[in-house]
């Protein structure tokens, strides 16, 4: 009886310390998103300010769902009982959520395939932010350009007359995958002066294709918060 509490009380021990560091996780990436957000917006047109506000709003709301499951279920890890395994399978479905979101393990469901080709030789940089404010918007639960996927903390920017996502230049004819519904995350393409718009005043073509199985493979590393932390209880 001693032997088995002692088991029983060790694995929920481990547990809670598993959750408590996904809710760390999730508190991390809502303040490193707000952060990095903060430091891209300068310039930014008021349009687009609405537009990543928007986005701002669905991406912390979704994440502080995330967290709030997973206090719930460090509650029902720390009161033990029968409770424990099935709070630390749920803990494990809520940290794959956490890395889909975070880009560092591959994804693959519904969506949508965006082709954008006849570009010009130095197409604009917010032709991409367009795309991707978009589709974050819509809900895409995880984004891919190129080769290269789409964390919280991405950045498009104009690197040698060329777009670069995180640092690395984009080419054309481009490929960028989304997972999410498929008719909503097309609708969202096609909404007027939207992304598909913005590429055609770029001079470019785009080509929307709804699918039922999308795989994202491109893997990002995790980063560690330069300033931002998990807040304390009150």
């Amino acid at each position: 009886m001693s032997r088995r509490g002692s088991g029983f009380s060790t694995r929920s021990k481990l547990a809670i310390a598993a959750v408590c560091l996904l809710i760390g996780l999730g508190l991390a990436l809502q303040a490193r998103l707000t952060s990095t957000t903060d430091r891209d917006l300068r310039g930014a047109r008021q349009e687009d300010l609405v537009r990543i506000l928007d986005d701002l709003d669905s991406q912390h709301d979704r994440l502080g769902k995330e967290v709030g499951d997973l206090a719930a279920t460090k509650d029902d890890l720390a009161s033990g009982g029968d409770k424990a395994q099935a709070a630390l399978e749920e803990a494990q479905k809520q940290l794959q959520k956490l890395q889909i979101l975070n880009g560092t393990v591959p994804a693959s469901g519904p969506g949508i395939v965006l082709a954008i080709t006849d570009a010009p030789p130095n197409p604009p940089a917010d032709m991409m932010i367009t795309v991707i404010q978009e589709l974050r918007a819509a809900g895409a639960e995880a984004i891919q350009v190129g080769g290269t996927r789409v964390g919280v903390d991405s950045a498009v920017t104009a690197k040698g007359g060329a777009i670069a996502l995180d640092g690395a230049p984009l080419g054309f004819p481009l490929t960028v995958l989304a997972i999410g519904d498929p008719e909503t995350l097309a609708t969202a393409m096609g909404i007027p002066g939207g992304a598909v718009a913005t590429i055609g005043y770029a001079g470019a073509k785009a080509t929307v294709t709804q699918t039922g199985q999308v795989d994202i493979t491109a893997l990002r590393q995790p980063k560690a918060p330069d300033y931002a932390e998990p807040a304390k209880p009150s």
